[in-house]
């Protein structure tokens, strides 16, 4: 019998975003993605979320200290309520962050954090240890180096978390284009990502046939 957890889609219903240490601090290091690539994929995956109308979860680690505060890219897009952690590592060792998780009443988790072999890894690790279905966003997390995240995909892979794309998780929640998200969210991935002139395309296509 196939296991649910592996086959059961995301959708607006059954996720929660959770965006972990994507601090100003910790992005300047980032080098396996080109800074305004990561810089877009991380705005595609918080709009995505506001758009379907998914709870976040958003944390820092020690933002008064060299890590820094958290983008304002994402606050700009869901607010200033942000979990500061004292020094917890990882994030599902802070009882705030972990609670915050739980009091949504979901099990899938679309996670992204900054560096991915550590704050991403690590509270990626745990849920799924608990019985979380985790989406690990690997293009909206950065690191080091492209060795380090090769080498952390593997360990997520590993454990059973899923890892994958913002534009694959925009995808899946959209479900289909004829949704009341489908516009909303084809406008997102086109915003983002070179898909935007497929996008307009199409909308020039529906105003011709609804003309």
């Amino acid at each position: 019998m196939t296991d649910i957890k592996f086959s059961e889609f995301l959708s607006p219903d059954n996720a929660v975003l959770a965006m972990i240490d994507h601090q100003t601090g910790l992005l300047a290091s980032c080098r396996d993605l080109p800074p305004e690539t990561l810089r877009k994929n991380i705005n595609g995956l918080v709009k995505m979320a506001k758009t379907a109308g998914m709870p976040t979860v958003v944390t820092a680690s020690m933002p008064e200290g060299p890590n820094g505060p958290v983008l304002s890219d994402i606050t700009a897009t869901l607010g200033n309520q942000i979990i500061n952690r004292a020094g917890e590592i990882n994030a599902w060792d802070a009882p705030e962050f972990k609670g915050a998780i739980e009091a949504t009443g979901r099990k899938k988790i679309i996670m992204a954090g900054i560096v991915t072999d550590v704050c991403l890894l690590f509270p990626a690790l745990s849920a799924v240890a608990e019985g979380y279905d985790v989406y690990a966003v690997i293009d909206a997390s950065g690191t080091w180096d492209t060795v380090t995240r090769d080498a952390t995909m593997h360990r997520l892979s590993q454990a059973g978390v899923k890892v994958t794309t913002w534009g694959s998780v925009l995808a899946e929640v959209m479900h289909d284009w004829r949704s009341e998200l489908g516009y909303p969210l084809g406008g997102v991935l086109g915003e983002y990502t070179s898909y935007g002139l497929v996008y307009e395309s199409f909308l020039a296509g529906q105003a011709q046939r609804e003309a």
